[in-house]
């Protein structure tokens, strides 16, 4: 019998606020099941005797307790002893992330591993949203100031952000072109993604969650006054929300799309009917917030069509 185990790579819990953390939330559901967690931080991956382990914790999550988490026991395993592996630590997308999905991959036929590692590395988030400029506002990805200039020159108002950041970190909005700036942060970053500024952010963006190839539920983010970021760890506020029907044709389009690339559970992001060009598909959050405002358990979808 497979012994039932759910591993958790991921930043120590201590880093994770119960809240809003997603990761807290799958582990909570799971653990109804009579499933115990296995959590392991990133560099604690290895290779020993040809066997992938990890030295890490069993640890037990509670939102009843003060403190949300108890450490049981510490341990190095073998990870072709459990059930399910979450890959849930949060970008930059650097070489340490890349090496643990080459090591992570040497055991996915052996035990189900969310999101696939090769899919995780083969699937940049932010670039991946090219085949869908169709539905973006007007975007490039570049690292020739020449070219940055002159779609400043066309759009005016646009959006700059690193390729492999996440949670809102480094986005910034400009109205006219600042040469100095724009060379030290591809100095920083190299390529970069520049798009037209939606003004209607000030309105919230839509998160929508897909799981197993289905729309499975949507919030609305809103921006904290004077900001344009819509990132609940920059501030924003979480509203229910419902898709247009022009937004639930492009998820289902690349929820079909990332189901072919074994990409089990992601987040997708709506400014003003366009999507915005990040496929959340490293470490998705917003489940803990859906379910607050809307009693929506998208944790218990999680496993249950895992399980299916």
């Amino acid at each position: 019998m497979t012994n039932k185990i759910v591993a958790i790579q991921g930043n120590h819990p201590s880093k994770l606020n119960p809240k809003t953390d997603t990761s807290v939330f799958l582990a909570n559901e799971i653990q109804k099941k009579n499933y115990r967690i296995f959590y392991y931080d990133p560099k604690d991956l290895s290779i020993i005797d040809s066997k992938v382990v990890a030295k890490g914790f069993f640890i037990r999550f509670s939102y009843k307790n003060s403190k949300f988490y108890k450490i049981q026991k510490k341990q190095r395993l073998n990870l072709e002893k459990c059930k399910y592996i979450l890959i849930r630590q949060d970008p930059p997308f650097n070489l340490e992330y890349i090496s643990t999905t080459y090591i992570l991959e040497i055991i996915k036929h052996k035990v189900k591993i969310i999101n696939n590692p090769t899919s995780i590395r083969n699937i940049s988030e932010k670039l991946y949203s090219v085949r869908y400029q169709k539905f973006m506002p007007k975007t490039i990805f570049t690292q020739n100031i020449s070219e940055i200039k002159k779609f400043f020159k066309k759009n005016k108002r646009v959006i700059i952000k690193p390729i492999h950041s996440y949670g809102g970190n480094e986005i910034h909005l400009f109205n006219k072109f600042k040469f100095n700036f724009v060379k030290k942060f591809i100095k920083k970053h190299d390529h970069i993604m520049c798009q037209k500024y939606l003004p209607k952010i000030i309105m919230g963006d839509k998160r929508v969650f897909l799981i197993n190839g289905k729309i499975c539920g949507a919030i609305s983010r809103v921006p904290k006054k004077g900001s344009y970021l819509s990132n609940m760890s920059k501030g924003a506020q979480a509203r229910i929300t419902i898709l247009t029907k022009s937004e639930k044709k492009i998820s289902k389009i690349i929820a079909k799309d990332l189901k072919k690339e074994q990409i089990y559970f992601a987040g997708i992001d709506f400014i003003d009917q366009k999507l915005n060009g990040d496929i959340n598909i490293t470490s998705p959050t917003g489940l803990k917030t859906l379910f607050d405002i809307s009693k929506i358990n998208l944790a218990e979808t999680f496993w249950k069509e895992l399980k299916a």
